[in-house]
């Protein structure tokens, strides 16, 4: 294994365990996180999207987990989950599917 190699994967396993320990995140380590780039980040902080701080006006921060929560808040339901929704409210109508 080449030097540049053992250097790659010591900063990929620093990376993980920075993700799963540091509770405030800077822009680069967030847009690393979500795994997006940092001007479709940007992007969001901009439209007001994502959850994010400026204590001092300029440079954003972000809380891992209010990232964890907003990116599970647009669950997009299952085939077998709408269908099941659509035949409970057929049969409440006295309908069929």
């Amino acid at each position: 294994m080449s030097n540049e190699e053992l250097k790659q994967i010591t900063d990929l396993v620093t990376a993980r365990t920075l993700f799963a320990t540091k509770e405030v995140l800077n822009s680069e380590e967030t847009a690393l996180y979500l795994g997006i780039s940092k001007s479709y980040l940007y992007k969001l902080t901009m439209r007001r999207e994502i959850p994010h701080y400026k204590p001092l006006g300029k440079m954003c921060y972000f809380n891992r987990r209010e990232l964890e929560a907003w990116l599970q808040s647009s669950r997009v339901a299952t085939t077998a989950e709408i269908n099941e929704q659509a035949a409970g409210y057929c049969n409440r109508k006295g309908g069929a599917i």
